[in-house]
């Protein structure tokens, strides 16, 4: 499966897919008003062009055999609201494969590209956050060493949900 950087001329490529995995991942859990806030806030081509232009971040595209997008990750800073995250630390922001082709091994290859861009630059601390009921998820992200670190809200629209985050300590 083809994953590849990705580039500014795919921001709205990345808005159409950010959109449709968050809906078809988690859009039962809200009210239209508050799934509409959010993508009109997380999910629209300009959030994804300064990400794409920003030196500090870096996406990747998961392509079918037809050159569709079918999945993608987000990496740069740590931004998650933890007393130990340092200026330094990394986080995997966004790791989504369009339902119905999850478990083929796409979500391990942006995983993989993610992970080798974090650390490009030697060993460092990286974190995430997952949904606390993403159980799926959580195990995948253990997988690659990284544990519990502690739980915040995460906001969409007018609702509250319960994130947690996860650290992998820098290793040599």
């Amino acid at each position: 499966m083809p994953i590849r950087r990705a580039t500014v001329a795919d921001a709205a490529t990345l808005a159409e897919l950010g959109a449709a995995t968050f809906v078809e991942t988690f859009g039962h859990l809200y009210t239209p008003e508050d799934l509409q806030a959010f993508l009109d806030e997380s999910h629209t081509i300009e959030a994804y062009a300064k990400a794409l232009a920003n030196p500090h971040y870096a996406l990747w595209l998961a392509e079918d055999e037809a050159g569709r997008a079918i999945g993608y990750a987000q990496a740069g800073c740590c931004g998650l609201p933890h007393e130990d995250v340092r200026p330094e630390d990394g986080e995997l922001k966004r790791l989504y494969v369009r339902a119905g082709i999850q478990g083929g091994g796409i979500g391990r290859a942006l995983m993989d590209a993610a992970m080798a861009w974090l650390l490009r630059d030697g060993p460092r601390t990286l974190w995430l956050s997952v949904w606390s009921e993403n159980l799926g998820a959580q195990r995948f992200y253990a997988r690659y060493g990284f544990d519990f670190a502690g739980e915040y809200a995460f906001v969409v629209g007018e609702q509250r949900d319960r994130e947690f985050m996860y650290r992998r300590p820098a290793q040599p």
